[in-house]
């Protein structure tokens, strides 16, 4: 559980810098909340799990979660304040969005001037909000299982995406079966042991990326066989290759 939350009431819109490794602690606020890194990549916190999205995507933060920021490669981050009543596709759980051209520019715009209350700048704001109405939810979601066995198995996975060692061996270490994971995986999380190891991976190949580690090291230090592998599983999972970056 998280500690010495702050809480905010208004969410705050703004442009801030962070460097790696950068945080913004635990806390929450009585709006919605749209995080958006036009460079590096942006993670959220919750204790259901983590949200991490590099610069074609968005994470959108539902009134009252408590969560945390933290940047992975030098970070522009744009925070976009939304009122509890304004929620453009009805969420109310956090999630990743992706975000179009033009959707990054009227972001990146509205949040250059936040306290603008013009007429152009306000219906800059209007059309942003219609962007997110079309903004489909991305599959970036690390969730943490709530289940005590797990919980030891997701460590062990992300403290090395490589690890390579059957569901077998793994039940081992931890002192399960692979049988019993297998269903309490099922049962907590809706996954197979692939499809969550496979999530697993994603999320730390986006963390590394943002980084600047080269693909191939991506690959090697994610587990994958070879570096083509990699590129194929990401552009099945985000659409483009991991080198893609959006223009300025």
């Amino acid at each position: 559980m998280m500690q010495k939350i702050r809480h905010t009431s208004v969410a705050p819109t703004r442009t801030q810098r962070l460097a790696s490794g950068g945080e913004i602690d635990a806390h929450r606020h009585d709006d919605h909340q749209i995080a958006y890194a036009s460079k590096g990549a942006i993670a959220v916190t919750t204790d259901a799990g983590s949200w991490v999205a590099p610069a074609t995507r968005a994470i959108w933060i539902p009134a009252g979660t408590v969560h945390r920021h933290q940047a992975h490669g030098e970070l522009d981050l744009h925070l976009v304040g939304l009122p509890a009543t304004d929620n453009p596709l009805g969420l109310d759980k956090p999630a990743v969005l992706a975000v179009s051209p033009l959707l990054r520019e009227l972001i990146v715009a509205y949040t250059h001037d936040p306290d603008n209350d013009s007429p152009p700048h306000l219906r800059l704001r209007a059309v942003m909000l219609d962007q997110l109405t079309i903004s489909p939810e991305q599959p970036l979601h690390l969730p943490v299982p709530t289940d005590p066995l797990l919980r030891e198995l997701h460590d062990v996975l992300c403290g090395d995406p490589a690890d390579n060692r059957s569901l077998d061996d793994l039940g081992r270490q931890i002192g399960a079966s692979a049988r019993t994971l297998s269903r309490r995986l099922r049962d907590d999380l809706g996954l197979t042991y692939p499809q969550w190891r496979t999530q697993v991976r994603l999320h730390h190949a986006l963390l590394l990326l943002a980084d600047d580690v080269p693909v191939t090291a991506v690959a090697h230090r994610c587990g994958w066989s070879s570096a083509s592998t990699f590129i194929n599983v990401f552009r099945r999972a985000f659409g483009h290759t991991p080198g893609t970056r959006p223009t300025a």
